[in-house]
């Protein structure tokens, strides 16, 4: 069922406050940014100014930057759920991404044992080798890479890891393109290594998760919201083989953003002792206020293959989630952005 649009109200620009936004990747759990974003252009008040994401946090950060490009902030989300709804069709006709097992009520164990299995054992150049990816046809449909890069209204920093060195690459509006952002996407279980130049990148979730500095430092906006897909604590140790590999993959894609966090409190740290103090990097990282929207609540019981399938109940159910949320959170957190952080993210996440 589509969602109806309704029209964004006027936003006097006094109104509007100056913020950026690091979109965490969780592939098909990424509708719940989907929602988180709907909602905040449908209010209005949030002055957009630079935007980071990783795997579905990028494909999120593309269309809303091409929608604000074409069509301002109803046209932004317009293409969110163009994109989304695309990625939703396009795959049921892909064998390792249509599970009818893996929905939000569905117990996703079997079609999870048998995507462990095959991927375990046979890599994407055996199960895919054409390199089928509902992404690309979606994202070159529906997205004009190069006025984006000439004319986007946001400062984009998209994350992909290089394989030969496991390091983050940040792309920034400049670089953009469809194969920038299939990299930041690309899972090395489900598809090739994208070439870019003389390097090959897998998903960005391995290095940057999201990469929150390069906002920090480059961007004009002194606050930057964190939308979060994967939770950081999940307690008891999991006992079944499926959860198991749920809580690998969330360490895993979780490291990058722990790491960043570990580096803004040591960075703060030698700002408050005026050792950096005197540089401009320094000053901006001292005063950068934070805060945070979480999928938590809504993804902690779906199962590791729900990840990757863009059922369309699931993705509305996920998007849907992140608009209630959102609202909440600006109703809430409103009068505190441009003044105070309304997270401590190292008490919250480290």
């Amino acid at each position: 069922m589509a969602m109806k649009i309704s029209v964004p109200k006027e936003v006097h620009p006094a109104e509007r406050k100056p913020t950026n936004l690091a979109l965490q990747g969780g592939g098909t759990h990424g509708a719940f940014t989907w929602g988180v974003l709907d909602k905040l252009l449908e209010d209005g008040r949030l002055d957009l100014d630079g935007v980071s994401g990783t795997s579905a946090g990028a494909i999120n950060a593309v269309a809303l930057a091409a929608g604000l490009m074409e069509g301002g902030r109803e046209g932004a989300r317009a293409k969110l759920e163009e994109i989304w709804r695309g990625v939703s069709d396009f795959a049921r006709y892909h064998p390792l991404l249509s599970h009818p097992l893996a929905t939000k009520d569905g117990d996703d164990s079997v079609a999870s044992m048998a995507l462990c299995v095959l991927t375990g054992v046979l890599s994407p150049y055996d199960l895919n080798p054409l390199d089928f990816n509902p992404l690309r046809d979606i994202l070159d449909q529906s997205i004009n890479f190069r006025q984006l890069r000439r004319k986007s209204p946001l400062q984009l920093y998209i994350a992909a890891t290089d394989v030969a060195t496991g390091r983050a690459r940040i792309f920034e509006t400049s670089e953009v393109s469809l194969d920038v952002v299939l990299a930041s996407a690309c899972l090395p279980s489900l598809y090739k290594a994208v070439k870019i130049r003389h390097q090959h990148f897998w998903d960005g979730g391995f290095s940057a998760n999201p990469a929150i500095l390069p906002l920090i430092r480059g961007g004009g906006a002194e606050d930057t919201l964190l939308v979060q897909i994967n939770p950081t604590h999940v307690p008891g140790p999991p006992t079944k083989a499926q959860d198991i590999l749920a809580q690998v993959n969330r360490i895993t894609f979780n490291q990058p953003l722990l790491r960043e966090i570990e580096i803004i409190k040591h960075s703060r740290w030698m700002a408050r002792r005026s050792l950096v103090f005197g540089s401009r990097y320094g000053r901006r990282i001292k005063r950068h206020r934070f805060h945070l929207i979480e999928a938590t609540r809504y993804t902690k019981d779906l199962g590791h293959v729900s990840k990757l399938t863009p059922d369309w109940e699931l993705l509305s159910y996920l998007r849907d989630s992140g608009r209630t949320v959102a609202d909440s959170w600006l109703r809430r957190n409103w009068t505190a952005i441009g003044r105070r952080s309304t997270v401590d993210l190292e008490a919250k996440v480290l």
